[in-house]
C-alpha cells in the first residue's frame, strides 16, 4: 500500500466521518428525519439537543452523503432510509455497540503501554444496556452467516449441540433448521441468557432450543452432546483459556463427536486476514486477555484435548472452521 502525505492524514483523520455518523446514530438524527423533510430546528426539538450544534452535524451528514438539504430542510438520502431509520427491516442495530466500541478504542495508547486493558469491568460487570447493544450486534452478524456456516459440518451423526457463548442463539437456530431431531442448548453468561430466550421465542424454537446460564471458564459444560460449537468465543480468552476450554469441550462430547471452533484464523505473520489483525487490537482494548490466534495454536489446543482428525474449512465471509473430533 503506497501511501502518499495527503493519505497519511486522511487516514488519521478518518475518525472525523466515523464519529459524526456514531453521534447521528447515537441522538436518533435518521429515525427523527423518517421520510420527510425537516428543518434542524425541528429535529433538534425531537431528539432534545441544542439546535445550532444540531444544524452543524447534519451539514456534516450532507457531506458524508447520509442526508441531503433543500431549501433549509434536511432528508435522509437512500442509504441512510434504508439503514439507519429505526424500524426499518434493514436497520443497523450493530452501530449502536460500534458507539460503544468507541471509548475502548480510545483507550488504545494506553492499552499498548501497559500490555493490557484500561478497563477494570469485562463481561460480567457491564450494564444490561451494553449487553443489549453486544448481542444484538453479534446477531445481526450471526444471521448472515449462520446458515452457511452450519452447511459446512457434517451433521448426519449429530443430533444434540452445545453452543458456548451463542449469544441470541442464531447458530442454534442454523442447526435445528439444518437437520430434523436435531437439539440444542446454547450456555451463556445469567446477563446474557434472558436476551437469548427472547430471540429464541421471537423464532418459535422453544422446544427445541433450551438455554444454560454459566461461566465457561468456571463451571461445567454437561455431557453427552454430539457437537460442541465455538463462534467467536477464542478471541476473547487467552490462550490459556482456550487450551482448558477446548478439554472441557472435548469432556462434554459422545465419543466420535466434534468440537467446532469458528474465528478469525490468523496466519502464521498475523497479518491476514487484514480484519483480523484490526480485530486483535479490539481484542486488547475490550478484554482482559482476548486475542486473535493461527492455525497451529487452535490445533494445539485440540491435540491436547485428545481431538484427532482435525479438519480447517474456510467460509465465504472471513471466518475459519477448525473442526476436531474425539
Amino acid at each position: 500500500m503506497n501511501f502518499t502525505y495527503v493519505g497519511i492524514g486522511e487516514l488519521a483523520t478518518a475518525f472525523q466521518k466515523s464519529r459524526a455518523l456514531l453521534s447521528a446514530y447515537e441522538l436518533g438524527v435518521f429515525t427523527a428525519l423518517g421520510y420527510k423533510a425537516k428543518t434542524s430546528g425541528e429535529v433538534a426539538r425531537i431528539i432534545k439537543t441544542a439546535v445550532k450544534s444540531t444544524d452543524r452535524l447534519m451539514n456534516a451528514l450532507c457531506v458524508l452523503g447520509l442526508l441531503q438539504k433543500k431549501k433549509g430542510k434536511f432528508s435522509n438520502t437512500a442509504p441512510a432510509l434504508r439503514f439507519l431509520v429505526k424500524g426499518k427491516p434493514e436497520y443497523m442495530v450493530s452501530l449502536m455497540h460500534t458507539v460503544n466500541q468507541w471509548d475502548t478504542w480510545s483507550e488504545l495508547t494506553e492499552a499498548v503501554r501497559r500490555g493490557k486493558s484500561t478497563m477494570t469491568h469485562f463481561f460480567s460487570g457491564r450494564g444490561k444496556n451494553w449487553f443489549v447493544a453486544f448481542i444484538a450486534a453479534m446477531h445481526e452478524r450471526a444471521v448472515m452467516q449462520a446458515k452457511d456456516t452450519v452447511s459446512l459440518i457434517n451433521l448426519s451423526e449429530v443430533l444434540k449441540v452445545l453452543d458456548i457463548g451463542g449469544g441470541s442463539g442464531a447458530f442454534s437456530m442454523a442447526f435445528v433448521r439444518a437437520k430434523k431431531g436435531i437439539k440444542a442448548t446454547v450456555f451463556d453468561l445469567p446477563e446474557v441468557v434472558p436476551l437469548t430466550r427472547s430471540y429464541i421465542r421471537k423464532e418459535g424454537l422453544s422446544d427445541k432450543i433450551k438455554t444454560v446460564s454459566g461461566d465457561y471458564n468456571i463451571n461445567g459444560l454437561g455431557k453427552g452432546f454430539d457437537l460442541v460449537f465455538l463462534s467467536a468465543i477464542a478471541h476473547s480468552n487467552s490462550f490459556q483459556e482456550n487450551q482448558k476450554l477446548i478439554k472441557k469441550c472435548a469432556g462434554a462430547l459422545n465419543p466420535g463427536g466434534q468440537v467446532v471452533v469458528v474465528d478469525f484464523i490468523m496466519d502464521k505473520n498475523r497479518t491476514l486476514p487484514a480484519f483480523g489483525a484490526l480485530f486483535a487490537l479490539n481484542m486488547l482494548v475490550a478484554t482482559e486477555h482476548g486475542d486473535t490466534y493461527t492455525e497451529l495454536e487452535v490445533r494445539q489446543w485440540m491435540q491436547k484435548s485428545g481431538l484427532r482428525a482435525i479438519k480447517r474449512k474456510n467460509t465465504a465471509f472471513g471466518t475459519t472452521l477448525i473442526i476436531g473430533r474425539k
